[in-house]
């Protein structure tokens, strides 16, 4: 089993990096994303410089019990 510290990982898709409950879904596959957004796995070099969706920040910094990191600046 491969180590995973976080009940969530991280999956590009539909224009955005989502986070997810779904152990590293494959690109091409369905995932639903913890801010309920239903979209296909695209993991691309491109698409790992998606921008972030909030949402799923919010919800994974919650999970994880970590203050979201403010913008400096």
């Amino acid at each position: 089993m491969t180590y995973r510290p976080h009940p969530f990982s991280w999956c590009p898709g539909d224009g955005a990096r989502h986070a997810t409950t779904s152990h590293r879904p494959q690109t091409g596959a369905e995932v639903t994303a913890l801010c309920s957004a239903a979209f296909t796995a695209d993991h691309s070099d491109a698409a790992w410089l998606w921008p972030t969706c909030a949402v799923c920040n919010a919800a994974a910094h919650d999970m994880a019990g970590t203050p979201k990191a403010r913008r400096s600046g």
